[in-house]
């Protein structure tokens, strides 16, 4: 039981890292986050997005995954938690009106140090 609470802090303490530096990446890359591990409504099937940048007139709603490979990264966004994400992003978009009229976009960042990858419009709403 110790091992598992270990295990969890360890990927939760990566989870952050592998956060962080999407968001320096994307910040390199010209993006403002607007957001981080924002939460779509209690009770319904929405899930986290890990950041919420903009640049110029897109919003992207980024789902950040760290793996061995960047492959594996890839692969382990799966279409349930796109779905997920997605309802997420609807929510935000009701608690933010003034982003309603934004093109809006779903990106990834994958990350399999020492390499980056971002993928914008990585699926679609």
């Amino acid at each position: 039981m110790g091992n598992k609470s270990l295990t969890g802090r360890k990927n939760n303490k990566n989870g952050h890292f592998a956060e962080l530096l999407a968001r320096l990446f994307l910040n390199l890359k010209g993006y403002r986050c607007l957001a981080q591990n924002c939460r779509g409504k209690k009770g319904s099937s929405a899930g986290e997005i890990d950041l919420i940048m903009r640049k110029g007139k897109t919003i992207a709603f980024v789902e950040v995954k760290t793996r061995k490979n960047l492959e594996q990264a890839a692969y382990a966004i799966l279409p349930k938690q796109q779905q997920r994400i997605i309802k997420a992003a609807e929510t935000f978009l009701q608690k933010n009106p003034a982003y309603r009229e934004s093109e809006i976009r779903f990106d990834a960042v994958l990350i399999s140090l020492p390499l980056i990858r971002h993928i914008p419009n990585a699926w679609q709403a």
